[in-house]
């Protein structure tokens, strides 16, 4: 029993090391100050293994969006190498609008798939017609950003 709670609680430690790295390393104020961004660490199903406590609106999408993305990871044959990730803000998949960005790395040990690490962080402006990418006379997702 205490070997998985230690397992279970040195995981959530890396999840919140990794939220610590990603504020350090952010220029946008909304990560920065806001720390407007979660991190998880997920096993090879997608499940999640450990979360840091962030913002639970993207905990809350990361089950259904982490599994989407590496589905379609799957189905692309894109990012299953070492050293490979994805990064994507289509909210169809990750579950969220699209100012929020998911991304995603497999962790390997001896060349298989142990699990995957994953960030999702709000982006203030992802392009479209207007400032923030809320377009409210867009037609099309793609107008939006």
């Amino acid at each position: 029993m205490v070997d998985w709670e230690f397992i279970g609680k040195a995981s959530q430690f890396i999840a919140e090391e990794m939220g610590i790295s990603l504020k350090r390393s952010a220029v946008s104020p909304n990560i920065r100050e806001r720390m407007d961004h979660s991190c998880a660490i997920l096993d090879r199903s997608g499940r999640i293994v450990a979360q840091a406590e962030h913002i639970p609106v993207h905990l809350g999408s990361f089950k259904i969006g982490a599994m989407n993305l590496i589905e379609w990871m799957h189905s692309q044959d894109i990012g299953n190498d070492e050293g490979g990730m994805v990064m994507t803000n289509d909210p169809y998949i990750t579950g969220t609008h699209l100012n929020d960005v998911m991304l995603i790395a497999p962790v390997f040990h001896n060349r298989t798939i142990l699990g995957y690490v994953v960030n999702k962080a709000h982006i203030v402006d992802v392009g479209g017609p207007v400032f923030g990418s809320l377009n409210p006379n867009a037609r099309n997702l793609f107008q939006e950003g």
